[in-house]
């Protein structure tokens, strides 16, 4: 990479911290470390970073507060690294902004994996702001035109459809809760989440080639659906 990437990690246990410092490093990425939320907050203040890894336990405040302040002001990926592992709990993270949410202990493979992801997620937005057409294998989305083709073919979607397979696109990687589209999509909180699901079979349709091995929706089980971004 031409110009290092920058990393926070907001991590309290030096062990761990000290693990994916060294890790990272040796990847050619820029990190910076922070054992409290404030000295994490302000680490980003000052240095900007392009992506941030988060643990909830912080010594000083809850890590969800923290990332509830980040998502005020800004949209940079945020990873959860927590041993916090509950189904809830990864859901209200991401529900409050997180790009993903990583359960201690981890493969540190997995952990570059998931960065990887988040990097080509930034890279994309900045590259394709001002783009007019997505395309994805056979997929193809005309911004311009309103228009969505599948194998060259047009296709038809409903409002819905179209704006939701838009929130997906824009979200490329990152798992959307069935709450947050909800909320995105219909414009009010705690839905159903089976009706989502129904939603989200109709659209797969439309748009897969094989819908029990979809190639754009992915499900994440018990906590929503993500656009993949490989």
């Amino acid at each position: 990479m031409s110009e290092k990437t920058t990393i926070l990690v907001i991590e309290d246990d030096k062990y761990i911290s000290h693990f994916i410092d060294i890790s990272l490093t040796k990847e050619n990425y820029n990190v910076l470390v922070a054992q409290t939320a404030d000295e994490g907050m302000f680490l980003f203040s000052s240095h900007r970073p392009d992506i941030v890894l988060l643990d909830l336990g912080l010594p000083d405040r809850d890590g969800t507060e923290l990332l509830r302040e980040l998502r005020a002001f800004s949209d940079v990926p945020v990873l959860i690294v927590s041993a916090r592992g509950q189904e809830r709990e990864k859901i209200a993270a991401l529900d409050l902004g997180a790009n993903d949410y990583i359960t201690k202990p981890f493969h540190m493979g997995e952990l570059m994996a998931r960065i990887r992801v988040a990097q080509r997620s930034f890279q994309k937005n900045g590259a394709e702001s001002g783009s007019t057409k997505f395309t994805c294998d056979w997929l193809t989305v005309d911004y311009e035109k309103r228009k969505v083709f599948v194998s060259e073919n047009e296709i038809h979607l409903t409002p819905t459809e179209y704006k939701t397979l838009l929130l997906l696109i824009a979200n490329k990687g990152k798992v959307l809760t069935h709450n947050y589209i909800i909320r995105q999509i219909w414009g009010y909180e705690g839905g159903d989440s089976k009706s989502v699901r129904v939603f989200m079979a109709n659209l797969r349709r439309k748009l897969e080639k094989d819908t029990t091995h979809p190639r754009f929706i992915l499900t994440e089980v018990g906590v929503g659906y993500r656009f993949s971004d490989e």
